[in-house]
């Protein structure tokens, strides 16, 4: 029971500081490739109290909820998207010999059905908020998770076959270095889908401000609109941390597994988390219809495409 409760304490204290964590390093990576110089001021040293500002304005602002709006759906939105995320890391592996909070058998299963229940708080708030603009958000939201679930399935799928299992410790053990190039495209898959659905930029369609204000969470302000915030890096850190276990060996580091291996995974999902800033300041937003096309055109024929050759190779093994 103790060794249960200490699990759940450190997936609790990571939910609590990782994301945050991401979204200092994202002010501060932003701040240094755009030039942008609020952010460095903020504590004096190297913007350190910039973060603290960003609460205290979210807490300092007025709940309001709109007159005709769905006040139970509406008020419960935030936490359904963010409450998922807590679950997912539960089931994620950090390192060997029973490094995760809770060991399934469908653990892949399990992680990529649960994250699609997060998006589904974007979608309520869209639909409850009784607001043409965050109706249209939440409907572009719907339309990204139909899109980009399928080849983020396929690309899990074909990691998950190679492994022989869906457990996420097995796929880590199972791995091995020549992965690398053999899921090289599914990893892109993966990684490029699981950003769509998060509706990181380039991806940001149903958050556009210059065109739907703020999509979904033009209604939301406070703390409402900070879980949101904070739902969006919660879902960076699992998003990275699959895709470490499933395609980068999770663990598995040059030397010294077994002893350091949580901090293997831990630079790896930084290192990613760090594509996803990067990604967000290079690239500028993708049109609907772009969006569209590239699930269908190019993430759905790459990912199934990644699946038979997996198929092929396990046979031929």
């Amino acid at each position: 029971m103790l060794e249960i409760v200490a699990k759940l304490a450190l997936v609790a204290a990571a939910f609590a500081v990782l994301p945050l964590l991401v979204g200092q390093a994202e002010h501060k990576v932003m701040a240094h490739m755009q030039g942008r110089l609020g952010p460095m001021y903020a504590g004096r040293f190297h913007g350190w109290a910039q973060l603290v500002a960003d609460g205290v304005k979210f807490a300092q602002k007025e709940d309001v909820v709109p007159r005709d709006a769905d006040r139970r759906v509406f008020k419960l939105a935030p936490a359904v998207a963010l409450v998922p995320y807590l679950l997912v890391l539960i089931v994620i592996p950090v390192g060997p010999d029973g490094q995760v909070a809770l060991e399934l058998d469908l653990g892949l299963f399990f992680a990529l059905a649960v994250m699609g229940v997060g998006v589904i708080g974007a979608i309520m708030a869209g639909w409850a908020s009784a607001n043409k603009y965050s109706l249209l958000g939440g409907m572009r939201v719907a339309a990204q998770l139909m899109s980009y679930e399928l080849p983020m399935v396929f690309a899990a799928s074909s990691v998950a076959m190679a492994a022989g299992t869906l457990s996420l410790s097995g796929i880590a053990e199972e791995w091995r270095w020549w992965w690398l190039p053999w899921q090289a495209v599914g990893a892109v898959v993966f990684f490029v889908a699981g950003l769509a659905e998060l509706r990181r930029p380039p991806f940001d369609m149903p958050v556009a401000d210059s065109e739907i204000i703020f999509g979904p969470y033009t209604e939301y302000g406070g703390l409402r609109f900070a879980l949101f915030i904070l739902a969006e890096y919660a879902g960076i850190v699992v998003l990275c941390l699959l895709t470490t276990v499933l395609f980068l060996g999770g663990w598995n580091g040059p030397f010294l597994d077994t002893e350091l291996g949580w901090l293997w995974t831990l630079l790896k999902t930084a290192a990613l988390a760090f594509v996803v800033i990067w990604l967000r300041v290079s690239y500028p937003r993708m049109r609907e219809d772009q969006l569209q096309k590239l699930a269908w055109a190019w993430l759905v024929p790459l990912s199934l495409a990644q699946l038979a050759l997996t198929g092929i190779v396990r046979v031929a093994l």
